[in-house]
């Protein structure tokens, strides 16, 4: 069993930026892919960004592109989530996921993809 701790929510002006982290738990933290969903209130659980294990490839939503930026610490069994030049349309609880699976290099953008999941930290951007 995988334990997934999220920190790093708040609430933050357009245009600001926040750092999300996402500290796991065990010993296999640096084989499996990980990825960040996020989830507004009466929308869908929405794919954010995905990082493989060793940092080769990364993907992201669209609307993200060029703004948010995901890496990882293999040392530390942790993954981050650089947000800048947030909009408010960027508000949602954010949740950090591990895969499912080895992927090898590949990364996973469905919630179906990952089997852990952390509780969620809530971003919340004003205009």
């Amino acid at each position: 069993q995988v334990q997934l701790v999220e920190s790093g929510g708040g609430l933050v002006q357009a245009g600001g930026s926040l750092r999300l982290s996402c500290a796991a738990s065990g010993s296999t933290f640096n084989m499996y892919a990980m990825g960040w969903f996020r989830q507004a209130p009466g929308k869908a659980r929405e794919f954010v960004a995905a990082i493989s294990w060793n940092s080769g490839n990364r993907r992201y939503v669209d609307s993200t592109k060029g703004r948010f930026t995901i890496s990882r610490d293999n040392a530390k069994n942790t993954v981050y989530l650089f947000m800048n030049s947030l909009k408010p349309e960027d508000t949602a609880v954010y949740y950090c996921a591990y895969a499912r699976a080895l992927y090898g290099d590949l990364v996973a953008v469905a919630p179906s993809a990952f089997e852990y999941w952390g509780q969620g930290t809530q971003v919340t951007v004003s205009s």
